[in-house]
This record gives structure tokens, sequence and C-alpha cells, in this order.
């Protein structure tokens, strides 16, 4: 079967050869649609000027009633810039009707920043032109005092509000109003101020673009530092649960290494066992060392490249002396106290007791050098209860010790949720620090 390809060639005419647009024509194309996203799309879209945060660090030492009021300050400060450039226009202007329109000329488009932003600045370009036409100034052209001060003010209220590129076209569009009344219409009059306006407005928002710029950039480095927190923590996390199932390893391999070998030997203790039964024995024996092979695996996986497997078996609530000991030849003066009938309770509680212990009093030496703790130990009806206490520090030192190599509460928080038991952890009323810990033995024993 063969497939025939036909080609059509379109009539003359049909579509014209598509010519590429130059750079400096996408650019210009680029800066007009970005000048009409900013200026003209929702020019007058109401938005009004959110209240001021009182959680400052003098905000927040006013009075309630205080307070209350102090969240209307950027309102009250534009206002009265508005009320200023009103009163200017009074004063400059003739009476009558041209003064009262000038005073609104010079106020309404101020007092729009506080709702209606980008529209604000259009209107302070038409109030701009209507107090020109009114007045009677001949030495400033085309911005008379009153319109001088109320457009610079709409400016800076604007660029504050918006982002840096509207504050740039504002300033093109101020430039560009300027340049065309200086050209056709400023010819009657002595002095410019143009230049004034355009350097001044210049400076105001160079210097708003500095603070929106210094805000997004502190934004974005506390953003990082969130993350970063975060991924440590995720990261501490995970080394803990790592550094509890390596431990937890070498506890379940040794029950199933103890289930291998009663399997292979439960056989001999009968006399003439019936086949039933050794094919039992055998297949426990069988799953014991599979599940025994799979457990090497999985040591596998969680082992850091620097893990030495240990050359001791792991430690139980019996080698808390020894602990105890190093740590007061490290200085820590440590007592034990031991209630209720002791007795021995499954190597994963046992192992996790002794672990938090161990890290609750390498935190006093870290934090609290010096200071005197107590560790309690209770053994109760359905549980083991801990309690690890330690006074306030002597002096406040610079220098942490080094002693233990876990992630403090972290750890000893996985470790309880894994035995689903409880735990608290706190300053007490003296300045000192107290770790509380139930860890319930009858849900493990049941469950194992």
């Amino acid at each position: 079967m063969t497939e025939t390809t036909q080609r059509q060639t379109p009539p003359d005419g049909a579509y014209a050869p598509y010519t590429p647009r130059s750079p400096e024509y996408r650019l210009a194309a680029d800066a007009l649609r970005r000048m009409r996203q900013d200026l003209f799309h929702d020019a007058f879209a109401y938005r009004p000027l959110p209240r001021m945060g009182v959680d400052g660090p003098v905000t927040r030492r006013l009075p309630g009633r205080m307070r209350e009021y102090a969240a209307w300050t950027p309102h009250a400060v534009v206002t009265g810039a508005g009320l200023v450039a009103m009163l200017v226009a009074q004063r400059n202007d003739g009476g009558g009707l041209p003064n009262l329109l000038s005073g609104l000329f010079a106020l309404v488009p101020v007092l729009l920043t506080l709702v209606r932003p980008v529209g604000a600045f259009w209107a302070s370009l038409a109030g701009t032109a209507g107090t020109a036409f009114l007045g009677s100034s001949w030495g400033a052209w085309p911005w008379l005092p009153s319109s001088f001060i109320a457009h610079l003010t709409v400016l800076t209220v604007v660029a504050i509000r918006t982002r840096p590129r509207t504050a740039a076209w504002m300033w093109v569009a101020t430039a560009a109003y300027a340049f065309v009344t200086e050209s056709v219409f400023g010819w009657g009059n002595y002095d410019g101020d143009a230049p004034a306006m355009l350097v001044v407005s210049a400076l105001a928002l160079l210097a708003v673009t500095v603070r929106h710029i210094r805000h997004e950039a502190e934004q974005e480095v506390s953003a990082q530092q969130t993350e970063t927190a975060h991924e440590r923590s995720r990261r501490t996390l995970l080394e803990e649960r790592t550094t509890i199932a390596r431990e937890l390893h070498d506890v379940v391999a040794h029950h199933m290494s103890v289930v291998a070998i009663q399997a292979e030997a439960a056989p001999y203790r009968v006399e003439n066992p019936p086949p039933e039964l050794e094919k039992a024995f055998a297949t426990i024996r069988e799953n014991a060392v599979a599940a025994l092979t799979e457990l090497r695996r999985v040591l596998g996986v969680v082992r850091a490249e620097d893990y030495e497997a240990p050359d001791a078996p792991q430690p139980t609530l019996a080698d808390l002396d020894v602990l105890l000991a190093n740590v007061r030849e490290a200085g820590l003066s440590v007592d034990k106290a031991v209630t209720g009938a002791v007795r021995e309770l499954p190597q994963g509680v046992e192992l996790s007791a002794y672990r938090i212990v161990q890290e609750a009093l390498s935190n006093t030496l870290r934090h609290a050098p010096g200071a005197p703790a107590r560790v309690e130990i209770g053994y109760v009806l359905g549980g083991l209860g801990l309690r690890i206490v330690n006074g306030p520090a002597p002096q406040a030192t610079l220098t942490k010790s080094t002693h233990g190599a876990g992630h403090g509460l972290t750890g000893m928080r996985e470790r309880v949720s894994m035995l689903g038991g409880e735990m608290t952890a706190g300053e007490t009323d003296d300045g000192g620090y107290e770790v509380t810990v139930f860890l319930p033995v009858a849900t493990v024993e049941g469950t194992a």
C-alpha cells in the first residue's frame, strides 16, 4: 500500500508574506501596551486606602482610643496636604467663583487619591489646566502654586499606592504635559516652573521607588528565611526519623532472630512431632529469616554515608547509671529517682526512654551549663513516666556544649509519637526547664 502526497499551491494574493517586526517596533509597542495597562485600564477603579497598622513600636503604646485614631493617620496626612493646596489657591488667586474653583481643582485630586489613585492623577492634570486658565499668576507656568503642591502630592501618594512602573509612566505624562503647555501656551509667561516640577517629582518618585524595592526585598528575604527554616525543620525531622529507624532495626532484628531460632528448635523438643507441626515451624522460620533479610535491606536504604554499625547492643534503662556518670564528669550535677515496681519493658520503650533522658540532659548542658538536674522514672500501671527537670543556669554563657548529637525536642517528640505517648516541655517558675513524658507500655505490647 503506497501513499501519495499532494501539494496545492495557493493562488496569488491568498495571503501576504509575513514581515518580521523590528526590535525597536516591538519595544515601543510593548511600552505603549504597559502604559495603557497602568494609566488607562480601570483608571478610576475603586481602591480605598486601607488603614495603617497599629502594631508598630510607637502605636502599640498608645491607649485604646488613640490607637483607633492613629490608624487613620495616612488619610489625615493626605487630607491635610489637600487643604494646604486649597488655602494656597485662595491666597494667590482672585476672589469669587474662580477662587472657589481653583481651590476645588487643588483639593479634589488630592482627596481622590484615597479611593481612586490612578484616576486622581488624570484629575490632577485636568485641575492643573483649569487652574492655569482661571489663575492670574504670570510668574508660574504651567503649574500655579496651588497646582504645584496638589500635583506633587498626587504623584507621591499614587506612587506609594501603586508600583514603580506606574510612577515612571506618571512622570513621563507629566513631562509631556509640561512640554506641550510650555511650547503652545507658555509664550506670555516670564518664568516657567516645569523644570522645578520635573526635578522635584523625580526625586520624590525615586525615593518612593527605593522604598518599594527595599520593601519587596525584605519580603523576599523573609519568605526565603521562612522557607529555609521550614526545610531545615523538615530535614531535621527526617534525620531524626532515620536515626530512630536505624536504632529500632537492631531491636526488631533481635526479636526476629529469636523467633527463627525458637521455630527451628521447637520440633526437637517434642517427641515424634506430627508432620503438620514440623511444616508449620519450618514456615515460621522461613518467614522470620525473610523478614531479617528485608530489614537489612531497609537499613541499607536509611543508612547515612558516614554511618557505622554499632558494636554493642542498643542501650536500655539499665544503662542509665553509666549515662548519668558520664554527664556528671561533663560538669552537670544530676540526681536520679525511681518510683514504682521496676520491671522489664519492651526494648523499643526502654531504648526511647534512654534516648529521651540522654537528649534532655544534653540540652541542659547546652543551654544551662552548671545548673542542677534531676531525672525521675516512674513505673506505673500501663506505662512508664519520665520527668527531667533542671534549674536555671548559674550565669549566662556564650559557650555551648557539644555533648550530644541529637536535635533536641524534635527527636524526643518523634520517639514519643512513635510509641503513642504524651509529652510536655516548657520553662519552670524558677527559670529552669522541664520535660515530662509518658510512654504507654500496654499499647506497645499489644501491637508488638
